[in-house]
């Protein structure tokens, strides 16, 4: 088991110093088995945060996400979360004023992730496969910039179904309705 650690550590290691030694505008920490962001990571790459667009921490175990990480990669554009065990978002990440997309497919909300609704230039959410059965119809449908909400295989209410162009400007992907079973 230590061994396995030490390689995914070493591995975390290798991605961030790439990331770092290149400039590279995006950070991909997907499938590396965090818990939690390493908080080495934020003095490492102290001297790039600012160039990174895009990080990937998709397909990990991570319970929370801190506003420590949000402020610090302020800059961020692409924010993929996808496969991990989130069931809420830090209030500051309203504070990404350049995030335009944000992939929490396959975690563990319960609810619409409210903070979301204020995050000025947010083209893009995927939501599916939560555990989201109520949506904050009108705050989505005063986001300006939102072209795409991703909520298939989500418990949504009928009430979401409802939102349709029109109303609202965005693309809203939904599960098919399962028919009614006749008694």
């Amino acid at each position: 088991m230590h061994k396995r650690m030490g390689e995914a550590v070493a591995r975390v290691a290798r991605k961030v110093n790439d990331t770092v030694e290149n400039k590279t505008d995006s950070l991909d920490l997907a499938n590396c088995k965090l818990m939690s962001f390493p908080v080495g990571i934020y003095k490492a790459m102290r001297s790039v945060t600012e160039g990174i667009h895009r990080i990937s921490l998709a397909n990990n175990e991570l319970k929370s996400i801190t506003s420590r990480f949000v402020t610090t990669f302020s800059q961020l554009t692409e924010l993929n979360l996808a496969g991990n065990y989130l069931h809420r978002l830090p209030e500051e990440i309203t504070s990404l004023l350049h995030l335009r997309a944000i992939d929490l497919s396959r975690n563990r909300f319960r609810r619409f992730p409210e903070p979301l609704a204020t995050v000025p230039a947010l083209e893009i959410i995927d939501l599916e496969e939560n555990e989201i059965a109520e949506v904050p119809t009108d705050k989505l449908a005063s986001m300006a910039l939102l072209r795409s909400l991703n909520l298939r295989a989500n418990p949504v209410g009928p009430e979401v179904r409802l939102l349709v162009r029109p109303l609202v400007p965005f693309e809203l992907l939904l599960s098919p309705e399962e028919p009614i079973p006749e008694a």
